[in-house]
């Protein structure tokens, strides 16, 4: 895929919220508000698609659906049974904190 293939998207975007929007307001009668409404859902729908082609396109040049494997953290527990024992009180403590005294 190109580097600048997935920009078409927001303009897209934009064009059909603002067409929604045009509906939407002549049907109720409050065109400013839903041309309003429609512009900013049409420029998140837009930015979305960008974000989907982007992760498509990477995909594709990986030969892969998914991308690399993700390894999940157990949020750094510890097997061992005392979690503060290498943290020193000087230190600061584990917390990175520092400025301990004497």
């Amino acid at each position: 895929m190109k580097k600048g293939a997935n920009v078409v998207f927001l303009p897209v975007g934009m064009g059909l919220g603002m067409a929604l929007g045009v509906a939407l307001g002549a049907a109720t009668g409050d065109l400013a508000l839903w041309l309003a409404l429609g512009v900013a859902i049409g420029s998140g729908l837009g930015v979305a698609l960008m974000g989907l082609a982007g992760v498509a396109g990477q995909a594709k040049e990986k030969g892969k659906d998914g991308g690399d494997t993700v390894h999940v953290s157990d949020g750094g527990v510890s097997s061992t049974s005392s979690g503060d024992a290498n943290c020193s009180a000087d230190a600061g403590g584990c917390d990175g904190g520092g400025g301990g005294g004497d």
